[in-house]
């Protein structure tokens, strides 16, 4: 695969130079053929579906992306590619794309450039939903708004559950690399590799691409900065809620082997090619319960991504990451028991044993109404901000480009024609800054967004596209964001009334860390 890519790195499609990207159904011409694309209301032109790989399907089901073959004529980019193989899961998934299939290697990009000359920073955005739902063209993911601030934003699709995940001995054996697993990593490989051979095209700089994503966006984020086949593909990343690293971790190579060895045999599978035969919507159903983890392949991930942060050989580039302030709800924690200090502590007794109390420390509850609370933060940090604050404090300490972190506090409003709840609510919830940070509140109509939403999705997308432009997000008129390294390191509270304070909750992570430091 590197040597591969390597060779399609080499080839720059030296013919796109001059040319012009106009008119309300514009071209482009790629290093596979010529692409026709669409005008948005905004001026924006937009290229959908357009293919990065190679259909991952027959011999090529769990192998390495192939580099996409070329096409004869006009090739139409008006509509989304289909979802990768998935199941129906997260209610806030909208999806703008004809269906799922397992030929789903296709990526999206918007483009305010007149000409393939402006050389406009570039922004590559991997969606979220735990690696087994996703894809390009939800609605809070459209590049649109990003295209209006002078960015080329690209979404990308990658291959879910067992089909981006599976690992077998077969597999590793007939790999050039010894390797399996991880094909949804390579996937954002291919589609990065592709993005700098041709983003140039669309008036994009190969040379000034930012990565980004949330929740497995995020964790594909850190481990993208992990790979050595990475480097020198991205300039920039941005985390949302989310990484590879801490309780997090990949799984080790011969683990990932025998849940494909168990999978197989649960499907009366003799052989890898058995398991190929199987039809794309019958392998999604059979996989339903079983688990597929990424994995330490000793390809794309050499090591665990913690060995290689450790060291800081993961790439020296700026980051801007971070989680938002209610990631889940207490119950994550204390399940059904009543918010109580009793029931609190008999739930951390039997989590950490002997360590309960330096837990509780960490998180205190001194009566029964400050449990909600305390248990809505640990379940938070259990569950994704313990991992993010990891990839943070990791970057930091090795590498010297700024890192900058936030926490975002802006809970939604009500859904459209419901009752106010009387519930009190401890924070925002997971995944909901998304339509934030991108500028795509409109797209989201279930929610009765008021001016102070739209005052923080202003706010944090023009941070967000700061850092993009030049690895700061600083600008004129907006409150100072002081990197992790400088003299006066604090936290971006992102909310209406956005501003800089001191950490405050370091302790809680500390602790975390003697449990999964490894």
């Amino acid at each position: 695969m590197k040597k591969i890519f390597l060779l399609l790195l080499s080839g720059a499609v030296l013919s796109v130079q001059a040319q012009t990207i106009s008119g309300d159904m514009p071209k482009v011409k790629v290093a596979n053929g010529v692409l026709q694309g669409a005008t948005e209301k905004s001026g924006v032109h937009s290229f959908k579906g357009i293919p990065f790989a190679q259909p991952p399907v027959g011999d090529l089901r769990w192998k390495e992306p192939q580099p996409p073959k070329n096409w004869t004529g006009v090739r139409a980019a008006d509509k989304f590619g289909p979802q990768a193989m998935q199941h129906f899961m997260y209610s806030d998934m909208l999806f703008r794309s004809a269906g799922v299939k397992e030929d789903c290697l296709y990526l999206n990009v918007w483009t305010p450039a007149k000409t393939a000359t402006d050389k406009l920073p570039v922004m590559v955005y991997i969606y979220g939903g735990g690696f087994n739902a996703g894809d390009g063209s939800e609605y809070r993911y459209d590049g649109e708004s990003l295209a209006t601030k002078g960015i080329v934003t690209v979404t990308i699709n990658y291959r879910l559950g067992i089909f981006g995940f599976m690992a077998h001995p077969e597999l590793t054996k007939e790999s050039a690399h010894h390797a399996s697993g991880n094909y949804e990593f390579m996937d954002q490989h291919a589609a990065l590799v592709w993005v700098k051979k041709n983003i140039a095209a669309f008036g994009g700089d190969p040379d000034k691409v930012t990565i980004g994503g949330e929740s497995a966006g995020s964790m594909s984020v850190c481990a993208q900065m992990a790979s050595p086949l990475s480097k020198g593909l991205f300039v920039g990343a941005i985390g949302e809620s989310g990484s590879v690293l801490g309780n997090l971790s990949p799984s080790p190579l011969a683990d990932a082997e025998q849940s494909g060895v168990k999978f197989a045999a649960k499907v009366n599978a003799a052989s890898l090619a058995d398991l190929r035969k199987i039809p794309a919507d019958s392998l999604l159903k059979l996989s339903q319960n079983s688990r597929f983890p990424n994995t330490i392949d000793g390809y794309f991930l050499p090591e665990t991504p913690q060995a290689i942060f450790a060291s800081g050989r993961q790439m020296d580039i700026p980051l801007l990451a971070g989680w938002n302030s209610a990631e889940v709800n207490s119950h994550s924690f204390i399940g059904r028991d009543a918010a109580t200090v009793e029931n609190y502590k008999a739930n951390l007794k039997k989590n950490y044993g002997d360590r309960a109390d330096d837990v509780f420390n960490a998180y205190p509850a001194a009566t029964d109404a400050d449990v909600e609370q305390a248990a809505t933060d640990l379940a938070s940090d259990r569950f994704i901000s313990f991992a993010t604050w990891k990839f943070i404090d990791m970057q930091s300490k090795t590498h010297s480009k700024p890192v900058y972190r936030y926490l975002f506090t802006r809970m939604r409003p009500n859904a459209i024609g419901a009752q106010p709840s009387k519930e009190k609510r401890y924070g925002a919830n997971h995944a909901s800054e998304i339509e934030y940070a991108l500028g795509n509140l409109p797209y989201n109509k279930v929610y009765n967004w008021t001016p102070e939403d739209y005052k923080t999705s202003e706010i944090m997308e023009n941070y967000f596209a700061n850092f993009i432009k030049t690895g700061d997000p600083n600008g004129p008129g907006m409150a100072k964001w002081y990197g992790l390294q400088s003299s006066a390191p604090k936290v971006m509270i992102l909310n209406e009334n956005a501003h800089s304070e001191a950490e405050k909750n370091a302790k809680r992570y500390v602790l975390l860390d003697t449990f999964f430091n490894k």
